[in-house]
Parts: C-alpha cells; structure tokens; sequence
C-alpha cells in the first residue's frame, strides 16, 4: 500500500521560501513519476509540478515556474519542492501525488504567507 507523508510546511512572509519534502513508501517510488498539487482555502485541487522518475523530464504550472523547483532523491525514496519568492495566493494545503491529479496523496502540509 502507497503511504505518502509530506512535510516542512509553515508561515512564512512574502518573498519568503520554503522546502517541502514527502516520505514515500509500499511502492517502487525510484520508477514512479511523482506530482506536487495544492489545494487553497475554498479551491479544489491545483496542480504544481511533475517529475519523471529520473528526474529527466520536469514540468511547472505557469503560476509557480520560476520560483517553484521540483526534485527527488530515489535513494532515499523522498520528493523536494523548493519554494522560492512566495506570495500570499500560494497560501494553500499542498500534497505529494502519484499523478497530476492528485492520486494516493498523503494528508498534506500547511503553507501560509502572510505578512
């Protein structure tokens, strides 16, 4: 059974950065390709960012690229997102994903920007 456990959510200003991490485990994490999706306050689920499973092939959603970087470390069967220059609208519950949709996400981490 695919467990998913996200991590290093936290209030942090405008402009401000975060890195999420997410633990994956009862399944082949090293050839899955893995998604990053959120969800705001009173939204539905919002695609962020996929990986391949060698990291070869990386896509952002419009509203985070050039701040947003995805990664992963297969050995330590563990997905990254770096977030850099934050903004209020980026206030939302967000959820490592076995694909863009939002398949087998864990219970989320709270990121919130304000100042």
């Amino acid at each position: 059974q695919a467990v998913l456990v996200e991590s290093g959510g936290g209030l942090v200003p405008p402009g401000g950065s975060l890195r999420l991490s997410c633990a994956a485990s009862g399944f082949t994490f090293s050839t899955s390709s893995m998604s990053w999706v959120r969800q705001a306050p009173g939204q539905g689920l919002e695609w962020v960012a996929s990986i391949s499973a060698a990291s070869h092939g990386i896509l952002y959603a419009s509203s985070v690229k050039d701040r947003f970087v995805i990664s992963r470390d297969n050995a330590k069967n563990m997905l990254y997102l770096q977030m850099n220059n934050l903004q209020p609208n980026d206030t939302a519950v967000y959820y490592c994903a076995k694909d863009t949709k939002g398949s087998g996400r864990g219970q989320g981490t709270q990121v919130t920007v304000s100042s």
